[in-house]
């Protein structure tokens, strides 16, 4: 059985034992729940799971801070009165290649107030973004390749 689902039904254990169902709850008991199957994992064989959980921990909380910063910055750009927005579309080349990373990459940027993707070329290499405050587009690609993107890999693929 994959070891995720055997750690969301710790997880679910956990809750009902301790009588707090919450998303709290429901994290403590993920997070015990890891630690657990971490200390077992020579009964399993050879698995990514656990490189794999601590990188989309790392994908979210990263997501989380962009997050925090674009809202920020649209709502500095709307209650200022002069508007220091610079919209442009920017394509980015992506080293995203199966469905579900370019699903990923390009959802994740639509999700971050400032930014939205637009459309994705035929060839599937670049990703059409339109951004709100664009100042140098070379940047803004460095960005996103370094960010979003590089954290969608490293939780996608085999390293």
């Amino acid at each position: 059985m994959n070891l995720f689902f055997i750690n969301t039904f710790i997880a679910l254990g956990y809750m009902g034992v301790q009588g707090q169902f919450s998303l709290s709850g429901f994290l403590l008991g993920f997070a015990l729940g890891y630690l657990a199957l971490w200390l077992t994992q020579p009964l399993y064989g050879k698995s990514r799971y656990f490189q794999r959980v601590p990188k989309t921990v790392r994908l979210v909380g990263f997501f989380l801070v962009e997050l925090l910063i674009c809202n920020l910055r649209v709502f500095w750009d709307v209650i200022t009165p002069e508007h220091i927005s610079r919209p442009g579309i920017v394509g980015v080349p992506l080293s995203a290649e199966s469905d579900m990373e370019i699903l990923l990459v390009a959802n994740l940027i639509s999700l971050t107030p400032g930014t939205l993707s637009v459309d994705l070329s035929d060839d599937r290499r670049t990703l059409y973004v339109h951004v709100m405050f664009l100042d140098d587009p070379d940047r803004f690609r460095r960005s996103i390749k370094a960010g979003v993107e590089q954290r969608v890999l490293e939780v996608t693929r085999d390293h």
